[in-house]
This record gives structure tokens, sequence and C-alpha cells, in this order.
């Protein structure tokens, strides 16, 4: 008897497990998969009246190692359409970097590109990943993002357009590559 009462039990949980996995997977559009290609610039400053990166933390060692290891920069960096300095605001790159290699110039990046122009205004797309800063190119994972980039994935090709090495000052040319809903 009480193996007929378990198969109905049974049938009526897979039903409902089904029905939401469906309702919930039409909610996200998951079908509706889109690729996105960005382009912009990504403007370091370290060093100016109103820095846009700061040292937030640093190693006892920092200071005589060649690769700066263990320093911890926050940073709110804007993104522009073009390499100017006054070239038109598209978003802020947000969040920090830090020297992780002992050998070269190597960054974990951990950051939000957050976009406040057009189309994608309000949205983000997060970065963690390796930045080996000193490779003509460098590629870095999307790992998720909100607003009109969610569940996305992808990567983003880095290339420093100019470098002032007293200042510290970066200009980083950006195309990222998304998948997302």
């Amino acid at each position: 008897m009480s193996k007929t009462l378990h198969k109905p039990l049974f049938l009526i949980i897979i039903f409902i497990l089904h029905s939401f996995t469906t309702i919930h997977s039409k909610s996200f559009n998951f079908q509706k998969q889109k690729q996105t290609h960005l382009h912009f610039y990504f403007h370091d400053t370290v060093t100016a009246r109103h820095p846009t990166a700061v040292k937030v933390a640093y190693a006892p060692t920092t200071n005589t190692s060649r690769t700066l290891f263990g320093i911890v920069m926050m940073m709110d960096d804007p993104l522009t359409v073009g390499p100017e300095p006054g070239s038109k605001l598209v978003g802020r790159a947000q969040g920090l970097y830090a020297s992780a290699d002992l050998n070269e110039l190597g960054l974990l990046m951990v950051l939000n590109y957050y976009f406040m122009e057009g189309k994608y205004n309000g949205s983000t797309l997060s970065i963690l990943g390796r930045n080996a800063a000193l490779t003509p190119m460098r590629e870095m994972p999307i790992v998720g993002g909100t607003g009109l980039f969610r569940f996305a994935r992808g990567y983003a090709q880095a290339k420093t357009h100019s470098a002032d090495f007293k200042t510290g000052n970066v200009v980083v040319e950006y195309n990222v590559f998304v998948l997302h809903y």
C-alpha cells in the first residue's frame, strides 16, 4: 500500500519541479543568447591632483621589489570612447588590482566595468583574472555581469595605448567580447 502512495507523490513532485524549471528558464530568456563586442579606453591615473587609483595596502618589501609585489590599488577609472582624457565617458572601472607576481609585472585584477551611457546604462561586467601588464596583448576573463549583462561570460583583451613610467599613469585600450542573455 505504501508503494502505491509514493508513486503519485513522486510524479507530482517531478511535475512541480519541471514546471518551475520551465517558468524559471523562460523568465531569464535563456533561449536568446547574445554576443556583444565593446571597445573603450581605460584611464588609470595614479599621479594627478585627483587620482583615479590609490594605494590602499603594501607589503614591507613592496618598495624593494622590481614588480612592486604586494601593492594593492583601489580604482575608479574612467572608461571612454577614445584615448584622450576629455573623450566621452561611457563608464567606470571600479575595483582593485594588486601585484601578485615576484618575477614579472603580473596583476590580479578584481573589478567591475560599470556602464553609464546608452543601451548598457546601469549594467556591469565583472573581471577576475591575471593581467601581465607589460605584454603587448593581455586577456582576462569576464566572470559575470548585471543588468543587460546578466549571466555574462567572455573575455577582455587589453593593449596598452600609452604609459608614463615616471607618473605611473596609463591608458589601456580594451576590446571586450561577451556572451549574455
